[in-house]
């Protein structure tokens, strides 16, 4: 059999190897000038003029960032139930309630009309996931959010440079937090980035990730140690400059699959939308675990579900949502499978790809 094609792959060469011995080498490990080159760095290529902020996962980012936001007990905030737990576990982790919605089928984000209906007056804000590198209904709930009085924010962990009518994610929400985890479009080894609509969010988000501090000793705040350290912060430095070319080859992989397969439901794109593909993820109505299966076990191409339990159902935040019904949410659970489409597949492993899912979803016709 050929050698398996995984459904993800990090890239990590000998730049980001040799940026990690000069850090090695400097003594200077722990946050430093390799972390606040990062920010800069990062803000210039993803989200200019707004300020960044690193931190140490990406679960930290949006802990903090809802906290400097001002979100705490007594809030609640919007969210999808259809992603990571992370971004969940994150508004509780604040004292707040995640108040779980729909999706809307096509791009598998937060259905306005689902988000408009959930509004109360204990709502603060609304956080929208960029799921699979697909930016949500960003136009829809920019208004949404001017005409009730609320809060935007952004969970763009798996959409670097993913944009909406010219604009890039990032720049909606008041913050907005970047994953930097192995197998996102880019990496910094672990890592998070946090990016803020003013100076004074970056600031609180800079004393939370340092014990409370700006100044050593000089605690202002209750704090967190979530920090960036400059061994990770000099990887991500250098797959900042190749996450554009990398991105254009997913599209362009994205687009040879498009083309070419059939029996199951290709990613749509909406309008004025770019999508950076972190994942290349289809429909398949019937047997979708049979579906995995088969690829895996008779062809040797991996994929993954991302997700097969929503939410409002995991043990964990399923007390915030007792008895709560979203078709659109649990029919994705049932029916997506990611296919390969990361930089690192070759035109063989396409044509393989292509010839597998095509040979399965026919088998199952």
């Amino acid at each position: 059999m050929s050698e398996f094609i995984p459904p993800a792959k990090p890239i990590i060469g000998d730049d980001e190897r040799e940026a990690v011995d000069r850090v090695l080498r400097s003594g200077m490990v722990a946050q430093g000038p390799e972390v606040a080159a990062f920010e800069q760095e990062f803000s210039a290529f993803f989200v200019p003029g707004r300020p960044s902020v690193a931190v140490n996962s990406g679960t930290a980012g949006l802990h903090l960032g809802l906290l400097a936001a001002g979100v705490g007990p007594g809030d609640e905030v919007i969210v999808p139930s259809f992603t990571f737990a992370a971004t969940g576990n994150s508004v509780a982790l604040t004292g707040a309630t995640p108040v779980f919605v729909d999706i809307e089928p096509e791009t598998f984000t937060l259905d306005p009309q689902a988000v408009a209906a959930a509004i109360t007056p204990k709502t603060k804000g609304i956080l929208p996931v960029h799921l699979y590198g697909h930016p949500a209904r960003m136009r829809e709930l920019e208004q949404l959010t001017a005409e009730r009085g609320v809060a935007l924010y952004e969970d763009a962990a798996q959409a670097h440079g993913a944009s909406l009518d010219g604009r890039p994610v990032g720049s909606f929400g008041e913050f907005a937090m970047f994953s930097l985890y192995p197998t996102k479009n880019m990496t910094s080894g672990e890592g998070g980035m946090v990016t803020t609509a003013t100076d004074e969010i970056a600031r609180q988000v800079k004393l939370l990730r340092n014990q409370g501090m700006e100044r050593q000793y000089e605690n202002e705040v209750i704090g967190f140690n979530a920090r960036m350290t400059d061994i990770h912060a000099a990887i991500g430095r250098v797959q900042l400059t190749k996450v554009g070319t990398w991105t254009k080859i997913r599209q362009e992989n994205a687009a040879f699959l498009d083309a070419n397969l059939h029996g199951v439901v290709v990613p749509p794109v909406a309008d004025g939308a770019v999508h950076v593909y972190h994942q290349y993820t289809v429909r398949v109505p019937e047997d979708r675990d049979g579906f995995v299966a088969a690829l895996k076990n008779e062809h040797n191409v991996g994929a993954g579900v991302y997700y097969p339990i929503p939410n409002h159902r995991l043990p964990s935040l399923a007390h915030f949502a007792p008895g709560l019904d979203l078709p659109e949410t649990e029919r994705a659970a049932r029916e997506v499978v990611s296919l390969p489409v990361h930089p690192s597949l070759s035109q063989g492993d396409l044509d393989r790809i292509v010839a597998a899912v095509n040979t399965v979803a026919g088998a199952g016709a």
